[in-house]
């Protein structure tokens, strides 16, 4: 996973007595922190970086599944029986999802929530799924049972059960919003949700944390202008006669994914980053070069299980990419 407080500028600072110091503002929202990194030549940009982080409240409130009064929440209770019209912003945020299921050959999907629950990991309580738990819970799943009207901007499920949770790709659109809020003030400026996904405004260096060593890096990458997004299952596991089992389900199969043990996605939005980290830790390489093939600005830096060395997919023309040796 990214390493957090380890994001370092390497465009030249404008005052060289103020390199190597940094201005945080975090706002806790969506169950991790979101924080704004800026130079202290851009101290001026503290008071924006306040007022957009009120955005990842905002959009918290609108797409969390935990509370009864959100947008999705009402959408998840109704849709079933009827269509539900929604905000322009959420509509055109379903619509990029339904066509990164496409993409993504069914591996990202906002309509999985089901087998996680099977599998406990809703609740954080790991366990087996009971016989036929797990037939009947991916009957309701798959972003093509979501029909939605762009002339009403409305949704509706074809089918009893099924539900959406934007929990892996909320957090990516959240920094694309509070990005879009902070370049017309700021030059220089790193936003972060959690360890795992960032939007960087102008020139940094970012390390990616190796995932099965907390204490070392797998690689360091230099991005302009690019957003970075991290999945893996090395915090979120259960173990049960002598097999673990990770968080991130394929929806496709039912089963927690396993032939990958973290892989990080470039990108120029955060909300593509961050869903397709979760599809590629699905897909594996082979789904990985499929997309890479029709999408050349995406970069895939992944390992898989049993490997000591990260495989490379893709490219992009703003990153420079260094691969840490053991």
């Amino acid at each position: 996973m990214l390493q957090r407080r380890e994001f370092l500028k390497f465009s030249p600072a404008r005052t060289p007595s103020l390199e190597g110091y940094w201005l945080h503002v975090s706002r806790a929202a969506m169950a991790c922190s979101f924080e704004v990194t800026l130079p202290l030549s851009e101290r001026p940009g503290v008071i924006a970086a306040r007022k957009a982080l009120d955005e990842a409240e905002r959009l918290e409130q609108q797409l969390t599944v935990f509370r009864d009064t959100s947008e999705v929440s009402l959408i998840n209770c109704n849709a079933a029986f009827e269509a539900v019209r929604v905000s322009p912003s959420l509509f055109e945020l379903l619509l990029l999802c339904q066509k990164l299921y496409r993409e993504t050959e069914g591996a990202f999907d906002i309509t999985s929530g089901p087998l996680s629950r099977c599998w406990g990991f809703l609740k954080r309580q790991g366990r087996i799924p009971e016989p036929g738990e797990l037939e009947e819970a991916r009957s309701s799943v798959g972003s093509d049972k979501l029909l939605l009207d762009r002339e009403s901007s409305a949704i509706r499920f074809e089918r009893h059960g099924v539900q959406i949770n934007l929990g892996s790709i909320g957090k990516g659109y959240a920094l694309d919003s509070i990005k879009a809020i902070m370049r017309n003030r700021v030059k220089i400026a790193l936003v972060s949700a959690g360890s795992s996904s960032i939007c960087a405004l102008g020139s940094w260096e970012v390390g990616i944390r190796h995932p099965r060593h907390k204490d070392r890096r797998l690689a360091v990458l230099k991005i302009r202008d690019l957003a970075m997004s991290t999945s893996g299952s090395e915090e979120q596991f259960f173990e049960h006669d002598g097999k673990r089992y990770g968080h991130i389900i394929d929806p496709r199969t039912g089963m927690p994914a396993q032939r990958v043990t973290g892989v990080t996605v470039v990108a120029q939005s955060a909300a593509d980053a961050d869903a397709l980290a979760t599809a590629f830790y699905v897909g594996g390489p082979e789904l990985s070069e499929r997309y890479c093939s029709s999408h050349p600005d995406i970069l895939v830096i992944m390992l898989e299980e049993g490997s000591r060395r990260p495989t490379v997919i893709g490219n992009n023309e703003r990153c420079e990419l260094e691969i840490i040796s053991e």
